[in-house]
């Protein structure tokens, strides 16, 4: 049974519980793919307009739990610095701000 779709608040802050589970038998995470799903959370977290504010990685599933910001919520100057954060040594130029703040 598919689930209600999921309620977006664009112009507030809005907290989400995140789940995603893999369809495979068994526990195909080990410990070097759960640190590294860690990693990736983190570092996409400082890219977008969100803070983790907890998770937890199980064997067959993780769940977040997140805060999205309004895009609103930061400078053009932020954005950047974020950027920067995942992508050292690449700029981030003027013409392409509107498609990082709509994604």
């Amino acid at each position: 049974m598919p689930r209600i779709a999921r309620m977006i608040v664009h112009d507030q802050k809005t907290v989400y519980h995140v789940i995603s589970r893999t369809a495979l038998d068994g526990f195909p995470l080990g410990d070097f793919e759960k640190e590294h799903l860690v990693e990736l959370i983190k570092n996409l977290g400082k890219q977008y307009f969100a803070e983790i504010l907890g998770f937890c990685v199980m064997g067959n599933h993780f769940h977040l739990l997140i805060r999205m910001f309004p895009d609103h919520h930061f400078s053009d100057d932020d954005l950047r610095k974020r950027y920067q954060a995942v992508f050292p040594g690449r700029e981030l130029y003027d013409g392409q701000i509107p498609h990082f703040r709509n994604k």
